[in-house]
């Protein structure tokens, strides 16, 4: 996926023409102070601006922008990549926010602010998305590959708040007047069904036939987020035979892409070099001495796919303690700076394909396709993993789920499917929340808390709808 600067850098011209024009209007006025308030703004774009070729490329390139910043994440907090997986067991907080330390501990606020963010990120790709493909339909109607990467990424929205957030996720909008028309809250297979219609759409414009590299990348790209959304409706046999290796080659990937000036890779920003996540584990605690049931031990385990280590003092010999001054920094070197990182791509439709096998109880269909992986290894991020032996075949249908959803986590570790997939091991796979979610004593005192899903926040009962009331119906998975 290209993102391109459109927008910011209309804006950075906008504002040196401003300051140009200005000099002699102040040198002539004898009032100063009226004609700085007759200024135009130059960080606004109004609609009408918009109403053109140009306009539309800017609002396409602005969705895009908002895709990247509600996925991956290119500043402040990141999104709810990084907070679903505080919430699970990919991170565990080192921060000194209480936002991100209730997160962790499965007790989260309904006013916490960052989550609130998050959820807004994510809002705001699907209000961008429908002004870009109103403009696009408007004055750039041949242009269908960039209208069904629209639709892309309206439906990688509904599939990730549904994801992420409870049951009660209003899918307010506005109409092609810029009326604001608010939503009542939904439940998460609304949302799902939405991110499935979204994808539809998006696919009807691009057809099995479609022969455009970039149309087949996005066409490509629609397919592994409508199975997704599948998925998250419990049709994961549907799911599997939308993304076969003829429709979805592993060579497959939609990107978002980061530079210094566009941008840092929150992944590595938040991580790695502000440290506020460290990689999470089985065993917690300064002493390393605290278990936590259910969690993966991403950090222990020392798995190729998600390497990690103590940060080191500059004595070359001891650990690092994390910004809260209570435990060792654990880094991983998945991602740099400006890491190109995978929204979608081939690697996650083949473990779609898996769960497909495993759904139907075929064992040995789905030890192939992960063994595939694992004995010929796609990079991830910045690292190329070594390839690892095969593994023996499960026993019982009650063993492969767990080993699949294992071996996904470790391929998809910090791409926003952790919390998603634990939420599905309960709903579709009939575990409890104790069999999945992290348990027992939490580090900073006291223990885990019941949450398993991140809330739609206060700042939701500003909408009309809700009449003053929480957006979430319930917090069930």
């Amino acid at each position: 996926m290209k993102l391109y600067n459109t927008i910011a850098a209309r804006v950075r011209a906008a504002v040196v023409v401003s300051t140009v024009a200005l000099i002699p209007v102040l040198g002539a006025c004898g009032s100063v102070t009226d004609n700085l308030l007759e200024a135009t703004d130059p960080d606004l774009i109004l609609p009408e601006n918009a109403n053109s070729a140009e306009g539309a490329l800017a609002l396409y390139n602005g969705a895009l922008g908002r895709l990247r910043r509600a996925g991956p994440g290119d500043t402040g907090e990141g999104s709810s990549w990084l907070f679903g997986g505080l919430l699970v067991d990919e991170w565990s907080t080192s921060s000194t926010f209480v936002q991100n330390d209730e997160t962790d501990q499965r007790s989260i606020q309904i006013n916490n602010g960052t989550v609130n963010t998050m959820y807004r990120q994510l809002a705001r790709v699907r209000t961008s998305a429908n002004e870009a493909i109103r403009g696009l339909r408007q004055w750039r109607p041949t242009e269908t590959g960039r209208i069904a990467e629209m639709y892309f990424a309206r439906a990688y929205a509904e599939n990730q708040l549904a994801s992420d957030y409870c049951n009660g996720i209003p899918l307010s909008g506005i109409d092609s007047t810029g009326t604001l028309i608010y939503d009542i809250p939904r439940p998460v297979a609304y949302v799902f069904t939405a991110a499935v219609a979204s994808a539809d759409s998006g696919l009807a414009l691009l057809p099995a036939t479609t022969t455009a590299a970039a149309d087949l990348v996005v066409r490509r790209a629609l397919l592994v987020v409508k199975a997704r959304a599948l998925l998250g409706l419990g049709q994961i046999p549907e799911a599997a035979a939308l993304v076969t290796t003829a429709a979805v080659p592993n060579t497959f990937t939609y990107d978002a892409t980061f530079s210094t000036a566009s941008g840092d890779n929150i992944l590595w920003s938040q991580p790695s070099s502000q440290r506020r996540y460290t990689v999470g584990d089985s065993l917690e605690g300064r002493g390393h001495n605290l278990l936590v049931k259910n969690a993966i031990p991403f950090y222990s385990a020392q798995d190729p796919r998600v390497p990690s280590k103590y940060t080191i003092s500059t004595n070359g010999k001891d650990t690092t303690l994390s910004p809260d001054g209570s435990i060792p920094s654990r880094t991983t070197t998945l991602w740099g700076r400006a890491t190109t990182v995978a929204i979608v791509n081939g690697l996650d439709a083949r473990l779609i394909e898996a769960e497909g096998r495993l759904k139907a109880n075929d064992i040995a269909g789905m030890m192939a396709i992960l063994n595939a992986l694992r004995a010929a290894p796609p990079k991830l991020g910045d690292v190329q993993p070594t390839a690892m032996a095969a593994l023996p075949a499960p026993a019982t249908q009650d063993a492969a789920i767990s080993l699949y959803f294992r071996e996904k986590a470790f391929w998809e570790f910090g791409r926003g499917f952790r919390l998603g997939d634990m939420r599905r091991q309960v709903r579709q796979y009939g575990r409890t929340v104790n069999q999945v979610f992290p348990v027992g004593e939490h580090y900073r005192g006291g223990n885990y808390g019941p949450d398993v899903n991140l809330p739609v926040t206060q700042a939701e009962q500003n909408n009309p709808e809700l009449n003053g009331a929480a957006a979430c119906i319930d917090r069930n998975p």
